[in-house]
């Protein structure tokens, strides 16, 4: 049994910010007390004038691990996530080989993560033309829950779903009680790419007009009423169009059992800023025009949209075609993990936000959608010692060479970001403090807590 009490004047807790020392006892929150109460003998962590947030829970990364570590792997990920204020990462089960639509692929995604992670790891299986019967054993291994794409996903080894195949998972999920993760574009919806017209494939509105706002709708839409015809809990991730929020909304406030996620590039980013070339701000769906950018701004304000989380997607720099800057060969995807809370912070402290919506956004409606907020995404007694110290007030200018991804391509490269993690605990430990992620990987298998047990990410 260890003990520490972490005092800060600026804890951020489910009920407001104030300053409070919280009691931490094997790796937990005991108690959150008045700041000055003191227990004789016990180690204090002072925190002064930084802003004490709940680890963040990241709930869309692609680690890539097995088959495709040299895109991304388990120890690179994991240390980026600590440096970024991220205790807990739920990884996609898409990219990797093979991909997570198997009991078995979710052995080997294990073997794989075992002793090299930094932080907290679950898993989300895939949902995939066939393999409904696989779902309940996926469960039983711990898969937090379970993605799709309704569209092509750019790898063979993970197909896109029709309705068809959706009608036979959504019974088995709506028993399982677990969401369904859904990659929300119609191809029937989608656009010409431009090759055939001789459009440049350099000039970024060329793929934008491929993916146009209303392949987003068609496929919300038809997830809108499989959600309610089955029961079943649907989550839509990385909403880039705010044309969707409206049906998003009124089909919540009737009943469906409907999230959203959308990510830092699209609250960053608009698609009359990006220059010819600019590959590495190529995502799937787009970076739309700034109308949609300040409109799920808004989504986030009035509640319709439920959290923010990276869909940290890396991959080398000949797949991205940085040498050609064309923009239909090059792989879709932003990496960004240890970057997600200073360029979500930077924009929303823009438009007024105090910070406690990032606990809001990136810690407990995550947690909650995983199924893990029973131990995750909050400061208060009972949950893991999940904690982040940062300056919400300091700047640093984005420089790649400081981020412990395994390629170090990103769009924010030179931008000055505010808002700088100075030190992250996980379960009461410091795993990253100014600048350097501890040598010891600690990070621990976390499931869906409906289900018995939890593994640990350490070997032996």
């Amino acid at each position: 049994m260890t003990s520490l009490v972490v005092r800060s004047e600026r804890a951020v807790l489910p009920d407001g910010v104030r300053p409070a020392a919280i009691h931490v006892r094997d790796g937990r929150i005991a108690a959150v007390a008045a700041y000055a109460e003191r227990v004789a003998g016990v180690p204090e962590l002072n925190a002064g004038e930084l802003v004490v947030l709940p680890g963040l829970v990241d709930t869309h990364v692609h680690i890539n691990d097995p088959g495709r570590a040299d895109w991304e792997g388990f120890e690179h990920a994991t240390r980026a996530a600590a440096a970024g204020g991220v205790t807990t990462l739920v990884d996609m089960p898409l990219n990797s080989i093979p991909s997570t639509t198997t009991a078995r692929a979710l052995e080997a995604k294990r073997s794989a993560a075992a002793g090299r992670c930094h932080v907290d790891v679950g898993f989300w299986g895939g949902v995939v033309p066939g393999n409904a019967d696989a779902l309940d054993a996926l469960a039983h291994g711990g898969v937090l829950g379970f993605k799709c794409f309704l569209c092509p996903s750019g790898v063979d080894e993970f197909e896109h779903v029709s309705e068809k195949d959706l009608r036979e998972a959504m019974p088995v999920l709506a028993r399982l009680g677990l969401p369904l993760l859904a990659h929300a574009e119609f191809p029937e919806l989608l656009g010409d790419d431009g090759r055939a017209g001789g459009a440049d494939p350099r000039v970024y509105d060329t793929w934008l007009r491929s993916r146009p706002p209303r392949a987003e709708q068609g496929a919300i839409d038809m997830l809108i009423r499989l959600s309610r015809e089955f029961g079943a809990r649907v989550h839509i991730v990385h909403l880039a169009s705010a044309d969707a929020i409206a049906a998003l909304r009124v089909s919540r406030a009737a009943g469906a059992a409907v999230t959203v996620e959308t990510c830092p590039h699209y609250l960053t980013f608009a698609a009359e800023e990006i220059r010819d070339g600019a590959v590495v701000l190529k995502c799937a769906p787009p970076i739309r025009g700034r109308g949609h950018r300040e409109g799920l701004w808004q989504g986030l304000a009035q509640g319709d949209i439920d959290l923010v989380v990276t869909d940290h997607s890396p991959a080398p720099p000949s797949l991205k075609c940085v040498s050609t800057g064309d923009f239909l060969r090059a792989w879709g995807g932003i990496a960004s993990l240890q970057i997600g809370l200073p360029a979500v912070w930077t924009a929303a402290a823009d438009r007024g936000f105090a910070i406690e919506r990032l606990a809001q956004w990136m810690a407990a409606a995550p947690a909650r959608l995983a199924g893990i907020d029973r131990s995750k995404g909050a400061i208060a007694a009972g949950r893991d010692a999940d904690l982040v110290m940062v300056d919400p007030d300091a700047y640093t200018t984005i420089d790649p060479l400081t981020l412990h991804h395994r390629h170090k391509i990103t769009p924010y490269a030179g931008m000055r970001l505010r808002g700088l993690v100075r030190r992250t605990l996980l379960r009461g430990t410091t795993i990253f403090h100014e600048g350097d992620v501890s040598a010891a990987a600690s990070g621990r298998f976390v499931r869906c807590q409906a289900s018995p047990g939890a593994g640990t990410l350490r070997s032996g």
